[in-house]
C-alpha cells in the first residue's frame, strides 16, 4: 500500500471532501454540456411551439365539415351573400359535382375564389369579409367578434362552442380590437358578449392536453398584458413574478426531486416538467384574471 498518497493529497491542497464533490451532474458527461443542453431545450421548445402555431395560422382557412351547417346558418343570420366552396350549404356542396359534369361541354366556368390566410389577409372565415372587432379563441383562430357571437347564440350549443376551424373546445374569447374600435358602440356590445361568454365557460374543467394546446395563445396575450399599464392588475403580476422566482430558486438549488447524479438524464427531465407546469399555471392565472374581469363588468 502506498503511504505517500495522503501526503501527496495534502501537499497538493486538495481535501478528500473536495474530491468527493467534484463529480459531474451526469457521470461521463461534462457539466458544461449538460447546462448547454438545458439552455438549448428551454430556448428551442418555445420557438418550435411558436413556429408550429405560426404554420398552422398560415394554412388555408377551412371550416371543419362537422361545423359547416352551423356556420352556414350563422352566415344566413348575418346576411352574408358572398359564398365560396366553404361558404355553401351542405346541400349545395352535394350538388356541385353534378353541376360541374353538366358544364363540361359548356363555356368555361369562372375560377374559384382564392382562399384566405389568417395572417396575410385579415378575412374572417365565417362571414368571408374583412375582420371587424377581431376576436381570438383559446386555440389561436381569429374571427369577427359579431360572427363568433352569432355562431354561439344561434348554434344550439349545450355548453361552450367548438372552434369552426379545428373543433377544439372554445372556453375563452380574447378581443384583439384595433385602437380606433374601442370607443364605438358596436365594440362595447361585442365586449359585453365576450365577457358574458368568458364568465360562463372560462372555468370549465379541461383535459391536460387542452392546456398544452392553449399555451402559445394564452402566453402571448398574458405577456402582452403583463407589460401594458392597463393590462394585468398588480396582484396578478406579483403572483406571476413569485412563480418564476420560485422556479428559478428550484433550478439553481442543489436539491432536486429526481437528482441528476442518481438518475442521470432522467433526473434532468424533472426540471423541464417543472417549467411546463409553471407555464400552465401562468395560463391558469391569466384565465382567472379574464374571468374576474368579465365578472366585474
Amino acid at each position: 500500500m502506498d503511504s505517500s498518497a495522503p501526503t501527496d493529497l495534502l501537499q497538493s491542497g486538495t481535501a478528500p471532501a473536495d474530491l468527493m464533490q467534484s463529480g459531474t451532474i451526469i457521470e461521463g458527461v461534462g457539466d458544461e454540456l449538460v447546462h448547454a443542453f438545458g439552455i438549448f431545450i428551454v430556448i428551442a421548445v418555445p420557438l418550435v411551439v411558436a413556429f408550429v402555431n405560426h404554420v398552422n395560422r398560415n394554412q388555408v382557412d377551412s371550416i371543419h365539415p362537422d361545423n359547416e351547417q352551423r356556420v352556414y346558418e350563422a352566415r344566413q343570420r348575418l346576411g352574408v351573400d358572398r359564398e365560396t366552396v366553404n361558404g355553401d350549404s351542405p346541400q349545395q356542396q352535394q350538388q356541385q359535382p353534378q353541376q360541374q359534369e353538366q358544364q363540361q361541354n359548356g363555356p368555361a366556368s369562372a375560377p374559384p375564389l382564392p382562399r384566405h390566410r389568417y395572417s396575410t389577409d385579415p378575412t374572417c372565415p365565417v362571414c368571408l369579409n374583412e375582420m371587424a372587432y377581431a376576436t381570438e379563441t383559446n386555440c389561436g383562430h381569429v374571427f369577427c367578434g359579431n360572427c363568433l357571437i352569432t355562431y354561439w347564440r344561434h348554434g344550439n350549443w349545450l355548453g361552450s362552442i367548438r372552434c369552426p376551424v379545428c373543433r377544439q373546445q372554445v372556453t375563452l374569447l380574447l378581443p384583439c380590437f384595433r385602437e380606433v374600435d374601442h370607443t364605438t358602440d358596436d365594440a362595447q356590445a361585442v365586449t359585453r358578449e365576450i365577457n358574458n361568454y368568458n364568465r360562463r365557460f372560462s372555468g370549465e374543467p379541461r383535459p391536460l392536453m387542452d392546456y398544452i394546446h392553449d399555451l402559445p395563445t394564452l402566453l402571448r396575450h398574458a405577456i402582452r398584458e403583463f407589460f401594458t399599464l392597463s393590462g394585468l392588475v398588480w396582484m396578478f403580476r406579483i403572483r406571476i413574478i413569485v412563480c418564476f422566482c420560485a422556479a428559478l430558486l428550484y433550478f439553481i438549488s442543489p436539491l432536486d426531486i429526481i437528482p441528476e447524479a442518481v438518475f442521470g438524464i432522467l433526473g434532468f427531465l424533472d426540471d423541464l416538467l417543472i417549467l411546463l407546469l409553471l407555464l400552465i399555471y401562468v395560463t391558469i392565472i391569466y384565465r382567472g384574471f379574464i374571468a374576474a374581469r368579465a365578472g366585474a363588468v
